[in-house]
């Protein structure tokens, strides 16, 4: 299994918008066959810095996801939403695997 893990820097002024954008990927990840584990949004301390976490059986499958979404509409329109609303000023992304007991 390999978790992605994003870091955003986004505008705290469009926090709205970035929560709409991530409720369009929760789903899209989930049918191209990763689990979601959400998006989560400034609280307390920056409020600049949102993240994200999701995780496919293993990175071959992860980047079948990456070459599937470029081709699928819904997803490019999500994309399209995040530039259109410039909601995201940048991101990181990073990979783990989890360890269990």
């Amino acid at each position: 299994m390999i978790t992605c893990y994003l870091r955003y820097i986004i505008d705290p002024y469009k926090l709205r918008e970035f929560e709409v954008y991530g409720k369009l990927w929760i789903p899209l990840v989930e049918r191209f066959g990763g689990q979601h584990h959400g998006y989560f949004l400034p609280s307390e301390g920056a409020s600049n810095v949102a993240l994200a976490m999701f995780s496919f059986p293993s990175l071959a499958l992860y980047e079948q996801y990456r070459l599937d979404s470029m081709q699928d509409a819904e997803c490019q329109a999500a994309f399209r939403y995040a530039e259109e609303t410039r909601c995201i000023v940048s991101y990181e992304r990073s990979f783990f695997r989890p360890v269990f007991a």
